[in-house]
């Protein structure tokens, strides 16, 4: 049987790279290091122009409990710190280094001197805080603060391997081509967690995914892989835990309070990564897909490099796209400059022509068909949340429950009058928040 929630809908899969093994991005000979890469306040600088710096080494620290420190992901120099757009539109200030190609690493780069059945929660945690691994299927939480505030609430993790979105296969060729990251990665979450049980979510469209965990984990009394339907938004945290738990977050609430914890394929092997070698977080696996890219492929990039590094490997573009997409079609940016740097959370990188950008020139109506209301998997009625976002009347769209809505695209995929829900109701969500502010 397969594990499912309630509502969603099942979208053109256009997993192209499936098959595709991860090839490694040739060392470019710049890269941009954002020093905001997280949920939480931006790091602060500890390199100056001029500085040597060496893969791994700590470029920026952490300004707060909720933040992650980052890293060089080359060796080389640093030769500017500069204010560079990010995909929210806003500024954030970069380390630029210029590569010198002998891709040293930095002294602090070693593995752990002590056996996992030796080590304690603590220091897990700070093995983890001090890598700099956040979450790397797009929430960029930091991971050491999730851990932490976890202990004593959750009694399981869960894996998310869903990967639901079109196009993004980073996840699943992680699974295929490195699965003993993964499960040794889990094994220090429970370990660092102290609870027995974890759940591998893999959707049944990977089901030579599962089969290669399964081997792996052979007969484990604490690790099992479960079975997803293939479905969207499986991969939202809530839709997660209901299908494999029946247990339902409320609004507001963290998987923790409801006994979960949660983490990305991606993040587990990361978090193994440095436990087992020492290395931080400074590479990750990217889809670069779309009907205008030469060749799709699956990249393993440092830190920094820029989307045109990526695409550039690919092979370059066949046609101008109409949108550039970080993540996936559904929750992903759309974003106007191919300069911008791969970060830890960035997914994919998509190269879209007109043909995957609903609208035909008429303008949208609601028909009042009803679809965003049988689709959303939160239960919500995005047509009327919607109504008061364009008439800016917030206070009615929080009434109907604006901030429950996850944005995972559904209302605005199904709507047949080409309106763009999911960003009506975003603004409902910074309306509201700032009607809070005002009332403080």
């Amino acid at each position: 049987m397969a594990y499912t929630f309630r509502g969603g809908i099942r979208l053109e899969e256009h997993k192209n790279t499936r098959a595709k093994r991860i090839e490694t991005l040739p060392a470019p000979k710049t890269v941009a290091i954002p020093l905001l890469q997280h949920i939480g306040a931006p790091c602060v600088p500890t390199v100056k122009v001029g500085d040597t710096v060496a893969i791994g080494q700590c470029i920026g620290e952490a300004a707060s409990g909720l933040s992650c420190p980052v890293h060089a992901s080359v060796s080389g120099k640093v030769i500017a710190v500069e204010d560079k757009y990010a995909p929210f539109g806003n500024k954030l200030p970069n380390i630029i280094i210029e590569n010198d190609m002998l891709d040293t690493p930095a002294d602090t780069v070693k593995p752990f001197d002590k056996a996992l059945t030796d080590t304690s929660p603590e220091e897990i945690i700070e093995i983890v805080r001090k890598a700099g691994i956040s979450g790397m299927g797009g929430a960029t939480f930091p991971t050491h603060a999730k851990i932490s505030s976890a202990i004593g609430k959750a009694d399981r993790i869960i894996i998310n391997c869903a990967e639901c979105e079109p196009f993004i296969c980073a996840n699943h060729r992680l699974m295929l081509e490195n699965p003993a990251s993964l499960v040794n990665g889990v094994k220090i979450l429970l370990k660092a967690l102290g609870v027995h049980t974890a759940y591998i979510a893999i959707e049944d469209n990977k089901l030579d995914a599962a089969n290669k965990i399964e081997a792996l984990i052979a007969d484990s009394e604490m690790i099992s892989v479960k079975i997803l339907k293939t479905k969207y938004p499986q991969g939202d945290e809530r839709q997660l835990i209901y299908a494999l738990t029946g247990r339902e977050l409320p609004a507001g609430k963290l998987p923790a309070d409801v006994g979960c914890v949660i983490f990305n394929a991606e993040t587990c092997a990361a978090v193994f990564n440095a436990f087992a070698y020492g290395m931080p977080l400074v590479r990750r696996i990217v889809t670069v897909d779309g009907d205008c890219i030469a060749e799709p492929k699956n990249i393993l990039a440092p830190i920094g490099a820029s989307f045109r590094d990526l695409i550039d490997f690919c092979g370059g573009l066949t046609k101008t796209p109409k949108k550039i997409v970080v993540g996936g079609p559904m929750m992903g940016r759309a974003v106007w400059d191919p300069n911008m740097s791969v970060t830890k959370g960035t997914s994919a990188i998509l190269l879209l022509s007109q043909k995957h950008v609903y609208t035909d020139g008429t303008p949208p109506a609601c028909i009042r068909c009803g679809r965003c209301v049988q689709n959303c998997p939160m239960f919500l009625m995005p047509n009327y949340i919607a109504q008061f976002s364009r008439a800016r009347e917030f206070d009615r769209a929080e009434k109907f429950g604006a901030m429950s809505c996850v944005e995972c695209g559904t209302c605005s995929y199904n709507c047949p009058g080409g309106l763009e829900l999911t960003n009506d109701i975003r603004i409902a969500k910074t309306g509201i928040k700032k009607l809070a502010l005002l009332k403080k």
